[in-house]
């Protein structure tokens, strides 16, 4: 089966971040060795209140990351990130090869948030082509 990227992006319960970040930002890292999945790319993203309570929570930590695994193991990690009490809530969503680099170099600090990837053409620049070619 295909290796993809994905992000992942995890809610944390922030009263457990607030006494234990490390052991909190570990129980993710360890979701993934122990499905043995590839983690790219591992950081914190913001801290904000819910738009609604999740399991009594009022605040949540979003926790951001990046990793490369395998289709068919995409169904376990869902259910085991599922069982974590210390999850509020989890994403998963697979990556556009074309990009996946440049959002794990901007993941990791390597490039700046606002540089738009090299590959990445845009319309106007697309249809200029097109006319030139005309």
């Amino acid at each position: 089966m295909a290796v993809n990227v994905y992000e992942g992006l995890f809610i944390l319960d922030a009263n457990e971040y607030a006494r234990d970040p490390a052991g909190t930002v570990a129980e993710v890292e360890k979701l993934f060795a122990e499905q043995g999945v590839e983690l790219l790319a591992s950081r914190l993203w913001e801290e904000r209140r819910l738009a609604y309570p999740i399991k009594k929570q009022h605040k949540g930590v979003y926790w951001l990351t990046y990793f490369r695994a395998e289709g068919s193991q995409m169904a376990e990690l869902n259910r085991q990130a599922r069982l974590n009490e210390k999850f509020l809530r989890h994403m998963f969503i697979k990556i556009d090869p074309r990009i996946a680099d440049h959002l794990v170099a901007v993941a990791r600090g390597e490039i700046p948030a606002g540089e738009a990837p090299v590959e990445v053409v845009s319309p106007e620049s697309e249809s200029s082509e097109t006319e030139a070619e005309s």
